[in-house]
């Protein structure tokens, strides 16, 4: 007997031992050979399809969207067809349309796609540049006008938890009354928007799930409100949104963002020398990196305060008249 030995399978015969390796590798190039002759379409598919018990149904329903507007002339290619030029035009195309972060977005599902399906295909395409977002938030002058607008409105109450607490959208519509603990509010759940609907999911990061300091003001608010229904915010995104753009438009401000207000936050303990590592905790970041390039902005009254402490101290340098 020939111990040839080939995951855990012992052969009569050397020869037989070969033949049986070379089966397997038989069927390695079948297969390979079958995920090739995938369309670039059909492999977007098969990786949701593969990925659907782990990704976040909102991340499911942005790749469906990606294939089905943005994959135009390649959709129908296969994968084993495509090549660096295919992918490079197809960019070009959607660059003339599209914002560069929506360019990046498509091109970062096809390469995916690729790294699974056909892994020895580097892309090495040229994206467009990437443009700074010209993110606005609320001065404070503005943002006491809001908060005034909202006062006894339905609307006060995710307001509030956007703004004071720094709560995503997504965070607000997953908070259920067992989540009010006394003076501390958990953040355990979100509901993001799947293809089919709402659905309730965990928190969008490990850092996500934490436990926050319930300020007296809002637990008073919460205390009043109506405990009907297990959620505490009994209202769709949507809604939020268009009553968070009706309550700008009675306190007589420009139009914000209902996220603007989680951006207002972030700016506001900048502003006030919160330390990075409290913000992060606070906002669900497991580094400073989204903090400091996303979140965090310049108040336009503290901006002209400091604008101000820079010129008296050069004033003061400068020789006398």
């Amino acid at each position: 007997m020939v111990d040839g030995r080939r995951k855990g399978r012992t052969f009569d015969t050397e020869k037989e031992a070969v033949y049986w390796a070379a089966g397997i590798k038989t069927r390695a190039k079948e297969a390979e050979k079958s995920l090739l002759s995938l369309t670039v379409a059909a492999a977007v598919d098969r990786y949701i399809e593969s990925k659907d018990a782990v990704l976040s149904p909102s991340t499911i329903k942005g790749y469906r969207q990606v294939k089905g507007n943005l994959m135009g002339g390649i959709a129908l290619v296969k994968i084993g067809d495509l090549t660096q030029e295919n992918v490079q035009r197809w960019v070009n195309g959607l660059a003339r349309e599209k914002s560069p972060k929506t360019v990046s977005n498509a091109h970062g599902l096809l390469s995916t796609v690729l790294k699974e399906y056909r892994p020895s295909m580097a892309l090495r395409t040229t994206l467009p540049q990437k443009v700074k977002p010209n993110i606005q938030i609320p001065s404070e002058a503005e943002l006491r006008a809001i908060l005034a607008a909202a006062r006894g409105a339905k609307h006060e109450i995710p307001i509030v938890l956007a703004v004071w607490m720094g709560l995503r959208q997504s965070e607000i519509l997953g908070l259920t009354w067992d989540c009010v603990d006394g003076d501390t509010l958990h953040i355990r759940r979100a509901i993001v928007m799947g293809e089919n609907g709402p659905v309730e999911k965990g928190t969008k990061t490990y850092s996500g799930t934490r436990a926050l300091h319930l300020p007296e003001y809002l637990r008073r608010l919460l205390e009043a409100a109506p405990h009907r229904g297990q959620h505490i915010v009994r209202m769709s995104g949507k809604a939020i949104y268009s009553g968070f753009s009706r309550i700008c438009e009675k306190a007589g401000v420009p139009h914000y963002r209902f996220h603007d207000l989680r951006h207002t936050n972030a700016s506001i303990m900048l502003a006030s020398g919160i330390p990075d590592k409290y913000s992060m905790k606070r906002m669900g970041h497991a580094t400073n990196n989204m903090l400091k390039t996303t979140y965090q902005h310049v108040i336009k009254e503290r901006e002209a305060e400091y604008d101000q402490q820079i010129d008296d101290y050069f004033k003061d340098l400068l020789p006398p008249d």
